[in-house]
């Protein structure tokens, strides 16, 4: 029998979002950035998002979205967390084009899963890098929630 995979949830990343900046078709889809401009972590770890980095997006023609996400957050006792995640988000064709226009959709109808990954030199959080972490993700006309699990 392989092993059970479980995951623990751990916190939950609330990342603002700017405006949309397309680059426009590069072959294989659009390229588009979205800068993260604030936010929140509460959970086992609480803090702010920084107000820089971005989600750096390709949209397939099938509308899937390949998303890598690269940010930073501080947390409350003011340890600094780099955050590299990347995934992919897809569903119905006319609710992600709803999206990619700005507009509002019911997160529960679209497949949003990532996986983080950290980095800090805060060693009361150096477990961040110590394991594997996924997460589940729903995108709003202003913010992108993320519910980051840890892999047991």
């Amino acid at each position: 029998m392989p092993p059970v995979i479980e995951t623990r949830y751990v916190f939950t990343i609330t990342a603002c979002i700017g405006e949309v900046t397309s680059a426009g078709g590069i072959g294989i889809g659009e390229r588009r950035i979205i800068p993260i401009i604030g936010g929140e972590v509460k959970g086992d770890v609480n803090g702010k998002v920084l107000p820089f980095g971005a989600d750096f997006q390709i949209i397939r023609p099938n509308e899937l979205i390949e998303l890598e996400a690269k940010y930073a957050f501080e947390t409350d006792d003011g340890a600094v967390i780099y955050v590299e995640n990347r995934g992919i988000r897809f569903g119905p064709v006319d609710l992600l084009q709803k999206l990619k226009r700005g507009e509002a959709v019911d997160p529960r109808l679209i497949y949003f899963r990532t996986v983080p990954k950290f980095e800090t030199g805060a060693e009361k959080y150096s477990w961040l890098m110590e394991h594997i972490f996924v997460a589940s993700a729903a995108r709003h006309t202003d913010r992108v929630v993320i519910d980051v699990h840890q892999v047991l």
